[in-house]
């Protein structure tokens, strides 16, 4: 049952730990999720939240720390010893483990793990924490269940047991050479059904699927979606096998990725929280602030460029006009980049340059004829000359296809880049669709107008 986090229930839990009531405490909170009750933490001040996880048993609090938000995190490990902590990772899972440690400073990080008392784990932790980030080596954990070919079912089985227990889920069994290469994986149905005799060289499958220890963790995800796998195994450049990545940190890349391309696509340069200090939003949004500035700028210069169009009032209208030629612009060039993004992240994008181009031409005709007749029936209503219903109509289309064109191309050109394709939205697009989409409004207008 999950924790109802009230206002009611809060200053409840604020009270008792100002009174020190620790057994209510424990009553209140033992029974509840980890996930539950680092959502009441967060609430909390930092002073009630450490003392809450200090007084939890590290097997709870171990799982808490990991879902608390990461900035209170790292003020709760600041109020920690190296000697707690490293009671707290030793309940983890050594990719958890890896990962909170790595948020310490160099000094706490190398005394949290000599103070880690299972040599095996310090070691395991010491090895993860030197993988880069954002590879599969960073995400991936050293707990893992693994059988040799040699070994006999029966064998298998007791020796399963022994390494199940450090294993908070078995996905799957993998078998191994003598080499600790991997060369397959074991189905249960047949490890149980199999006889006791029989060598587990005789009935595992030697089909597997794993990720290089370097690879990069979206590859990860792509591969591990792609074949709807829940743990998927990692391997050195010999095949041997090192670890395991579990789908719950697919999960966390996935958003993570998904956070950071929405803020890109919003104009914004770096991963920045609402909490956020103003100079560290301030540094993330001016740089697009400062292109939008510079993008307008430019479509004055061009309406500059026309101004005696403003001293024929025949022709002065035209300026009105102008904010739908870039709002239509802008909008057109973000549908397309968002779907070519949405398509780079999932791989859909494929085949012929050509045949991309001229089905957005297509398409841009069709959506460019369709709105193009609204605006003339509009200027019918409006009782605008044809003329000039025509020359507003004409120079939509036009505007429509090069942006749908830009918006298609541009993330397509960064990706191949080896630029992250989600900055082409947002911003980008806006303001070079709206330099664009202006001049060729009152490049037509002048060639069909004749001012």
């Amino acid at each position: 049952m999950s924790i109802e986090i009230s206002k009611e229930f809060i200053e409840k839990i604020q009270l008792l730990v100002e009174n020190q009531e620790n057994k209510t405490i424990l009553e209140s909170l033992n029974d509840e999720h980890h996930a539950d009750i680092a959502e009441v933490l967060d609430v909390l001040n930092l002073e009630e939240a450490t003392y809450i996880i200090k007084l939890l048993d590290s097997e709870k609090t171990s799982e808490i720390l990991m879902e608390l938000d990461e900035d209170i995190r790292e003020k709760v490990l600041e109020n920690l010893s190296a000697k707690e902590i490293a009671e707290e990772v030793s309940e983890m899972e050594t990719d958890d483990a890896a990962d909170m440690i790595a948020e310490l400073s160099e000094e706490r990080q190398e005394r949290v793990i000599n103070a880690i008392q299972n040599e095996d784990l310090a070691a395991d932790i010491k090895e993860l924490m030197t993988y880069e980030e954002n590879s599969a080596g960073s995400l991936m954990a050293k707990e893992l269940v693994k059988v040799y070919a040699t070994w006999t079912v029966a064998g298998c089985l007791r020796k399963i047991r022994a390494q199940a227990k450090n294993v908070s889920r078995v996905h799957s069994i993998y078998v191994v050479d003598k080499q600790e290469k991997l060369i397959g994986r074991l189905s249960l149905k047949d490890l149980i059904t199999a006889k006791s005799e029989e060598k587990i060289a005789d009935i595992y499958i030697s089909n597997v699927d794993s990720v290089h220890v370097n690879d990069d963790d979206e590859e990860v995800a792509k591969v591990m979606a792609k074949y709807d796998l829940e743990a998927i195994p990692v391997v050195d450049d010999y095949n041997t096998l090192l670890g395991r990545i579990t789908i719950d940190d697919i999960v966390d890349v996935l958003k993570e990725e998904a956070d950071k391309d929405y803020q890109l696509a919003a104009g914004i340069t770096q991963e920045v929280e609402a909490d956020d200090s103003i100079w560290e939003l301030t540094r993330a949004r001016l740089p697009w602030l400062i292109l939008g500035l510079f993008g307008g700028l430019g479509s004055v210069f061009i309406m500059e460029g026309y101004e005696e169009i403003m001293a024929n009032p025949k022709f002065a209208k035209l300026f009105f006009f102008t904010p739908l030629i870039a709002a239509m612009a802008g909008n057109v060039g973000v549908q397309s980049s968002a779907i070519i993004v949405q398509g780079l992240a999932n791989d859909n994008v494929k085949g012929s340059l050509f045949n991309r181009l001229l089905k957005e031409v297509g398409l841009s005709l069709i959506n460019g004829f369709v709105l193009g007749i609204l605006v003339v029936i509009a200027g019918f209503f409006m009782k605008m000359e044809v003329n000039f219903s025509l020359t507003i109509a004409i120079s939509m289309m036009s505007v429509i296809i090069v942006a749908a064109l830009i918006g298609t191309f541009v993330p397509i050109i960064l990706n191949k880049r080896g630029i992250d394709p989600a900055i082409a939205t947002g911003p980008f697009i806006t303001t070079s669709n709206d330099i664009f989409g202006i001049f060729l409004f009152f490049f037509i207008a002048k060639l069909m107008l004749g001012f």
